[in-house]
């Protein structure tokens, strides 16, 4: 089993080395500028490696791009082992990225917030407050004010009556 930190500049190789043969190396039309290596993942024991990819267009370029990048497979992993030197070079998997995809969903979300804001900000616009600007009760004369502190201190009030 080989430690973390092995494991961790091998991903680092392997998606370099995919990065620069496919923008220098390959030839197949399917895999154009729009492919970029977002991430790579080796298991603890090197044997596998699952490089994340975007794809910047259609559904149809996606498709493209994932074929492409399964045909090249095999040139890219005869690369992977010529510059990592190590005794088993590990399979290549290629898995789409849904980044992309859950950033999108996250801005339209936020989108709807901001909106939902909006139409909340402008509903309150002339509103006043429920209770007045000053929801706390007060007494209004100084009678009112000594049956409030009679009655928080739990003595009689005006009719002589204790209060509980």
């Amino acid at each position: 089993m080989a430690d973390n930190a092995r494991a961790k500049r091998l991903a680092d190789l392997i998606r370099e080395v995919v990065a620069q043969k496919l923008q220098r190396g390959i030839k197949d039309p399917r895999l154009g500028s729009h492919v970029t290596i977002t991430d790579t993942r080796v298991t603890g024991d090197l044997r596998e490696a699952t490089v994340f990819y975007t794809v910047y267009g259609d559904d149809e370029e996606r498709a493209a791009a994932a074929a492409g990048l399964e045909s090249a497979k095999g040139v890219l992993r005869s690369e992977v082992g010529r510059a990592a030197g190590v005794k088993f070079t590990p399979t290549l998997t290629f898995v789409a990225d849904a980044l992309p995809d859950n950033a999108r969903a996250i801005e339209d979300l936020l989108d709807r917030a901001r909106a939902s804001d909006a139409k909340v900000r402008e509903a309150s616009a002339g509103a006043d407050f429920a209770g007045g600007a000053d929801p706390y009760r007060k007494p209004e004369t100084e009678e009112d004010a000594a049956d409030a502190a009679d009655a928080a201190d739990g003595t009689a009030g005006k009719d002589g009556d204790a209060s509980s």
